[in-house]
C-alpha cells in the first residue's frame, strides 16, 4: 500500500480565515454602537417617562426604568388632554391628519409617477425647460410661498379647509417626487419601452401595464417620504386650517406648550410617542422597499 504524499510547497486551500475582532470591526462597531446609542436614548426616555407616574418622575431619575408601570398618561393623551378649548386629547387631530394625508400622499404620487414617467420616456417639445422650472421649485424656501398661498386659497374658497391643505401639499411634493420618479423610469430598461411601442401600446398601456409592476420600489420610496413629511408638518398646519381641523402635530403643540396647570410630563411624552407611531410603523414596514427603491435608482441622474 503506498501512502499519499502532499504535494510539496503547496498550502491550505479555501478562502483567509478573519479575525472576528480585529482592529478595523472594533472599530466600525464601536461607532455605529454609539451612534445607535445617541438617537436611541431620547427615545428610551420618551418611553420609559411615559409609563411613570408624576410622584415618580419627581424623584429626578428619568433613565430609570418605572417602577410602576401606568398607561393612564397615554389614556390622557389620546382622549382627555386638552388642546385649547377642546379637551379631547389627540384623537380628533389623529383623524384630522389622517384624512390630510391620505388624500395628499395619493395625489401627489398619482401626478407626480405620471410626470416622471413622460419626462423619461415621451420627450415632448420644453421638457426639459419644464422639468428645470419643476426641479428650482424644490429649492425655493416654503417661507416665501405662505402669503400668496393664502391669498390663492382665500380666492378658491379652500383656506382653513382640509382640501386646501391637501393641495399645498401636493403641489409642495411635486417637485422631489417627479425627480425621483423620472430618474428611476430612466434607470429601467430601453428596449422594453421600445418593444411595448413597436407592439402597439400606447402611452397609459405601457405605464400601466409594463412600468407600474416594476415601479413597486419607487413607490414606497415616494410613500414613506409622503407620509412622513405629511404627517410630521406643522407650519402649514398650523397657517392653513382653522382650529377644528388642525393635524395631530399642531394640537401635540398645544398639549405641550400649555401654560395652564401643573407640567405633566409623562402625558407630554405619550402624546409625542403617539404622534411619531404612524411614520415609524410605515417605515419599520417597508423599510427593504424603502432601501431597494434607493439603490435602483431614486437619487441617480
Amino acid at each position: 500500500m503506498t501512502e499519499s504524499v502532499a504535494p510539496v510547497g503547496r498550502g491550505p486551500n479555501g478562502p483567509k480565515p478573519r479575525r472576528v475582532f480585529s482592529r478595523r470591526n472594533i472599530f466600525l462597531y464601536g461607532i455605529l454602537g454609539l451612534v445607535a446609542c445617541y438617537y436611541a436614548l431620547p427615545l428610551y426616555v420618551m418611553v420609559v417617562t411615559s409609563l411613570k407616574g408624576m410622584p415618580e418622575i419627581r424623584m429626578g431619575n428619568i433613565f430609570s426604568p418605572p417602577v410602576e408601570v401606568t398607561f393612564q398618561p397615554w389614556v390622557k393623551a389620546w382622549a382627555e388632554a386638552c388642546t385649547g378649548l377642546n379637551c379631547d386629547g389627540l384623537s380628533r387631530g389623529f383623524w384630522n391628519s389622517v384624512m390630510i394625508t391620505v388624500p395628499s400622499v395619493v395625489l401627489s404620487i398619482a401626478i407626480a409617477s405620471v410626470n416622471g414617467y413622460a419626462l423619461a420616456n415621451w420627450r415632448f417639445k420644453g421638457a426639459n425647460v419644464f422639468f428645470t422650472i419643476l426641479i428650482f421649485g424644490a429649492f425655493i424656501p416654503y417661507q416665501v410661498m405662505i402669503y400668496p398661498l393664502v391669498i390663492i386659497l382665500r380666492e378658491m374658497g379652500l383656506y382653513g379647509s382640509f382640501w386646501g391643505l391637501v393641495l399645498v401639499h401636493s403641489v409642495f411634493g411635486m417637485p422631489i417626487l417627479t425627480l425621483l420618479f423620472r430618474n428611476y423610469f430612466s434607470s429601467l430598461p430601453e428596449e422594453l419601452f421600445k418593444a411595448a411601442r413597436v407592439d402597439g401600446a400606447g402611452f397609459w398601456g405601457i405605464f400601466l401595464k409594463i412600468m407600474l409592476p416594476m415601479s413597486v420600489p419607487i413607490f414606497v420610496v415616494a410613500m414613506i417620504l409622503q407620509i412622513t413629511g405629511i404627517w410630521n408638518d406643522f407650519l402649514f398646519g398650523v397657517i392653513y386650517t382653522k382650529p377644528a381641523n388642525y393635524p395631530m402635530t399642531v394640537q401635540l403643540n398645544n398639549i405641550v406648550n400649555s401654560v395652564q396647570g401643573v407640567k405633566e410630563y409623562n402625558v407630554n411624552m405619550a402624546a409625542t410617542m403617539i404622534t411619531a407611531l404612524v411614520p415609524l410603523t410605515v417605515y419599520f414596514i417597508s423599510g427593504r422597499l424603502f432601501v431597494r427603491g434607493i439603490a435602483a435608482g431614486a437619487v441617480k441622474g
